[in-house]
């Protein structure tokens, strides 16, 4: 049979199934290459990199075996298994059908890539390509047999392939070629281990495949949601909780690197770690579903994160609370789509957003107000965060979409200013924490009275981006979400009305705020990017808000007719290629996906 040779290319983003083990995460494309994959954590180097370069820098193919002048066969059938979080692919092809089962255990030991070929009808020829690369790619590692098993080894990472079908190796690449009868199942699986320690211990697919539903059953028998959305609800919470890393509780934004927001652009940004808004707002979903014990994990992940330095709150923090998220870039990786330069690490770390200190106090007081265990420690958080905000929301700040231009006084970020020191007056009045009330009111008022009086353009009726500026931007949707106004306030109607007409795309989706082309705008940055998704699920929340129901469904099940057909979504959509572009799965798309789809179900305004 003849060795395949030629470069594999990475698939549309959409084309990609999320699989984790709640440590770290595979993207699987429609052929049944695994393209992306850190070991042994989200923020790890990459194993395989292939999604940001060439196969070159690695990958995992196992599939039905094609011609050297043929590519890959796509998956003619694809699903998970119920509502979980393993991945079955089916094949139809010309000598039978064959099925493979794709999935991480929940780790017990060392991290686990399971794959479980089973022949469905006829027989069927199949193969596995694995080219293992350490380091993003740039490492090929040592590849040698150990007894049946074979390992590569570089530097401190070993990576261990267990199967009963025969390898081979050639051309820097582990093969196998065998054939496949019905009823007939035959394993891959690869483990990761530090290069000192023994051998990881021999895998049990089938156990740990048994053992993998039970968990995904069991913890989706806790969600609370039952409405006519189920699907798509349940689907968003199993993809946040395969991007909450279990040992801490931290959540990543995604669990990839550089997927661009326009292809071929530079707004690539590495987002394997925790934003603090993100996983505040992620908090919220997972309480509003049933979910307490993550929202626990959360909170104490955040205490953590922030101990001994509440004055100096940064936006985003590593995992495990790490601090230093230094940026570098790739430069031999060539990006998703020659989409340059690839990044790993965040230099916005370090900036001022004033916004996250609302998003983290209305986090902490939905966890106060739905009966989660009292923390005193969480209490004086939010009370030493406001004596923070009593002396600094008044300065200028890089804002929620962490531009990289000059600091502006932006509404969003007084807004949440506002909600900062309303909920935390909240929770004084509620007995449970001890400040001073009258001066804290005075400051909410104060607060208000600016943000009405500054960032208000009376002449269009429009709350504005910025003081002084004419530009839009869809945070201030959230306005009434956040409890700032009443959604029937002419204000907050004449503002929703103004990003239906300034900021929409063609086909009714939102931008964040405009872009300037070639030029540099409010961002700091050249180019474009898409349809910012969770922007356009806060407009099908206000119109719900302001009576326009009818007009608010119909906008989000536009939004879910945008997911992949495993019910996934990227950050943004790209209404002119018409594809999704930016990391994927990404958190803050999905957290806005529940929060709209209970506010319909809760106002009736669905189909059926």
């Amino acid at each position: 049979m003849a060795v395949r040779l030629e470069m594999h290319v990475a698939g549309r983003i959409e084309d990609y199934a999320l699989i984790g083990d709640m440590q770290t995460a595979a993207l699987v494309c429609r052929d049944g290459t695994v393209d992306w994959l850190c070991l042994p954590r989200f923020d790890s180097h990459a194993v395989f990199a292939g999604l940001l370069g060439t196969e070159e820098h690695g990958f995992w193919r196992l599939g039905p075996a094609y011609g050297a002048d043929s590519a890959p066969p796509s998956a003619t059938r694809r699903q998970y298994r119920g509502d979980s979080l393993i991945l079955e692919s089916e094949y139809d092809t010309a000598r039978g059908t064959v099925r493979v089962t794709d999935f991480m255990p929940p780790r017990d030991g060392a991290p686990q890539l399971i794959r479980i070929v089973e022949g469905v009808t006829g027989r069927v020829p199949m193969r596995s390509e694995l080219r293992m690369r350490f380091s993003y790619g740039r490492v090929v590692p040592w590849v040698h047999k150990v007894d049946t098993r074979t390992v590569a080894v570089a530097g401190p990472d070993s990576v261990w392939l267990d199967t009963d079908a025969e390898t081979y190796g050639k051309d820097l690449t582990t093969y196998s070629d065998f054939t496949v009868s019905p009823g007939e199942r035959i394993a891959f699986t690869i483990s990761w281990q530090p290069s000192h320690k023994e051998p990881p211990a021999f895998p049990d697919p089938e156990g740990s495949l048994e053992a993998t539903v039970g968990f995904w059953s069991e913890w989706v028998d806790h969600c609370t949601y039952h409405g006519p959305y189920r699907e798509a609800v349940v689907r968003s919470l199993i993809t946040l909780k395969a991007l909450t890393y279990a040992p801490t509780g931290g959540i990543v934004a995604a669990p990839t690197t550089s997927l661009p927001e326009e292809i071929g652009g530079v707004r690539n940004w590495d987002y394997r770690y925790t934003w603090l808004r993100d996983a505040a707002i992620t908090l919220s979903s997972l309480l509003r579903t049933g979910y307490r014990e993550e929202a626990r994990a959360w909170r104490e992940w955040l205490l953590r994160a922030v101990a001994g330095d509440p004055e100096n709150l940064q936006i985003m923090y590593g995992i495990a609370g790490e601090r230093e998220l230094g940026e570098a870039e790739l430069d031999w990786l060539p990006g998703y789509e020659n989409s340059g330069p690839v990044r790993v690490g965040n230099g916005a770390a370090h900036q001022l957003q004033l916004d996250v200190y609302g998003e983290v106090t209305e986090a902490l007081h939905l966890a106060h107000m739905t009966g989660l265990n009292r923390n005193d420690y969480a209490s004086l958080l939010q009370l030493k965060l406001i004596q923070y905000l009593e002396k600094h929301w008044d300065q200028p700040d890089e804002g929620i979409w962490e531009v990289r231009g000059p600091r502006r006084h932006f509404v969003h970020s007084k807004v949440m200013a506002w909600v900062a020191v309303d909920r935390t007056i909240k929770l004084i009045e509620s007995g449970d924490a001890d400040g001073p009330l009258e001066r804290w009111r005075e400051l909410r008022d104060d607060i208000h009275r600016d943000v009405c009086e500054k960032g208000y353009d009376k002449e269009r009726n429009t709350f504005t981006q910025s003081y002084g500026s004419k530009e839009l931007d869809a945070s201030l949707l959230l306005i009434p979400q956040m409890g700032f106004l009443p959604p029937d306030d002419k204000r907050v109607i004449g503002t929703i009305e103004a990003i239906q007409r300034e900021l929409s795309t063609e086909d009714g989706f939102i931008l964040r705020y405009p872009t300037e082309g070639s030029d540099e705008g409010v961002d700091g940055l050249p180019g474009d990017e898409g349809a910012f998704l969770a922007c356009s699920f806060w407009m099908a929340d206000d119109l719900a808000m302001i009576g326009r129901v009818d007009e608010a469904r119909r906008l989000f099940e536009r939004l879910l007719a945008l997911r992949n057909d495993l019910g996934l979504l990227a950050e943004e959509w790209d209404p002119r290629l018409q594809r999704q572009v930016g990391n994927f799965p990404q958190a803050f798309s999905h957290v806005p996906l529940i929060d709209t789809a209970l506010r319909l179900t809760a106002s009736g305004a669905y189909g059926g």
